[in-house]
């Protein structure tokens, strides 16, 4: 999905979105991401929406933090359906995440 003349594409920004609202990407890639959001009022939008959904989180969650046995299934699950590549760096750890696609088989009839 690209909506305007972007130097990023908008589907790549939005499937890192999760990663700028925590700062867990580098420094280069968060001002590639934040340059888009301020140029692409439809993915802006739905940041918005994102980082309402993480604060709320915040406030019901009340910094219980996630068993990791849940955290290992979530990681096993997303490998699954997605490429993930994760880079450590001096500057941190980037994640970029590639949907696979799945093709859809059709019955005969």
């Amino acid at each position: 999905m690209n909506c305007g003349d972007h130097e990023t594409d908008c589907s790549e920004v939005l499937a890192e979105v999760w990663l700028y609202l925590d700062q867990e990407c580098d420094k280069t890639r968060r001002e590639l991401l934040h340059r888009h959001l301020n140029e692409c009022n439809p993915c802006l939008e739905s940041y918005g929406i994102e980082e309402h959904i993480k604060a709320l989180l915040a406030r019901k969650c009340g910094g219980e933090h996630a068993p990791d046995t849940l955290k290992d299934r979530l990681r096993a699950c997303i490998r699954e359906q997605a490429d993930v590549i994760v880079q450590h760096g001096a500057e941190g750890t980037t994640v970029e995440i590639r949907h696979k696609k799945v093709e859809k088989a059709t019955e005969e009839q």
